[in-house]
């Protein structure tokens, strides 16, 4: 072969494997970027239903049905919640049975695939939970944001804000216990949720360009009667709450943060939904580099930037070491590098963003605790 030949050649090679790894990156990024707002996270397998009785389901027997705590059962057109396993219901050894609380809506029957959710109720305030309730627009920087908004008769307001695989439906598992407190609620819908605006890229950037909504939803707290606000985030709405706290503009008027699950390393997540995806191994820093270009994230892990040093509210975190998409060691460390601020409550056997699902009384007695002196 001629010299310029063999060399076109070579050149048309490595040009092809770059256009390969690019595609494959675009790929494999896709996997944990391109998720729509309330689709299930992959460790939320589908179990199938055995049988139902009076009070009780019977379900197929895996480490999803053996979670202690609450959940929501979701299935093709029903919507349940169960209770704590019943280890002294007769059972076949590959089933496990577990308290049924609720239907509602649809029918449990035998053999319809269900999967459980941290979230216990569908619909809105008024239907799922009887609060009066208005629906609110927030103007964000990229249209308008739909809110629900629960009155209450403190001037502090929670403004709350659901992570991956939830919707806004999903911080109502907390509101009656805040409408008790008589905290007035505001649970934001941003960027990509259903009726909000989507990015430009279509993509999520994990919290770390959403943040801005929830800055918009605090300008509109402040501005219709709030004088401070605590921020309750779960998961990447966690991480929008860590955003805020230290670049809001309005960040002085935070008077408070709650972090379930917060995503504080978006490379260690990315990987984690990619692998969970079935994305392969090798892909998976194809993933991370064609996330950071496509997106403009930074590297560094919120523990290696300003946060540990510019944040200013006291703050409990709920964490736990089951935990596989947003491994708790960061929270246990920023917990440690500011004590003076950061409260740290582990919750053992509970999956990302349901710590409250595994102990809801313990939850929300810490919780009040935490909020009290920020009323």
């Amino acid at each position: 072969m001629r010299p310029a030949t063999a060399t076109a050649a070579a050149v048309t090679t490595i040009l092809g494997a770059g256009a390969a790894a690019v595609a494959a990156g675009r790929y494999a990024s896709d996997a944990a970027l391109k998720v729509p707002s309330g689709r299930p996270l992959p460790a939320d397998r589908r179990v199938t239903v055995h049988a139902t009785a009076a009070g009780q389901v019977t379900l197929t027997r895996s480490f999803a049905a053996l979670r202690p705590g609450t959940y929501g059962l979701v299935g093709p057109g029903v919507h349940a919640v169960v209770g704590p396993v019943t280890e002294q219901a007769p059972h076949a050894p590959d089933t496990v049975v577990r308290r049924l609380e609720r239907v509602s809506h649809g029918t449990l029957k035998a053999g319809t695939k269900v999967r459980l959710t941290p979230e216990l109720y569908s619909g809105d305030p008024g239907t799922a939970l009887g609060l009066d309730h208005k629906e609110v627009e927030i103007p964000g920087e990229l249209g308008i944001l739909p809110a629900w908004f629960v009155p209450g008769a403190r001037d502090t307001w929670v403004i709350t804000v659901h992570g991956l695989g939830t919707t806004r439906e999903h911080p109502m598992n907390l509101m009656g216990f805040l409408h008790g407190q008589r905290l007035p609620v505001l649970d934001l819908a941003y960027r990509g949720d259903a009726g909000a605006p989507r990015s430009a890229d279509g993509l999520g950037h994990l919290g770390a360009s959403e943040w801005r909504d929830l800055d918009a939803a605090i300008r509109y707290a402040l501005r219709y009667g709030a004088e401070s606000v605590v921020l309750h985030g779960w998961s990447t709405g966690a991480s929008m709450a860590l955003h805020a706290a230290v670049n809001s503009p309005l960040r002085d008027r935070i008077s408070g943060l709650v972090l379930d699950s917060p995503v504080m390393d978006w490379q260690v997540t990315l990987r984690a939904l990619a692998a969970a995806r079935h994305v392969p191994s090798a892909l998976l820093p194809l993933a991370v580099r064609a996330a950071q270009g496509r997106t403009g994230l930074s590297t560094a892990p919120l523990l290696d930037t300003v946060l540990p040093s510019a944040l200013h509210a006291p703050t409990l975190i709920f964490h736990g070491p089951d935990d596989s998409l947003a491994p708790w060691q960061p929270s246990r460390e920023l917990a440690a590098r500011r004590p003076d601020l950061v409260s740290l409550h582990p919750v053992p056997q509970a999956p990302h963003a349901a710590m409250w699902n595994a102990d809801p009384a313990r939850y929300e007695e810490t919780l009040r605790r935490f909020l009290t002196p920020l009323m």
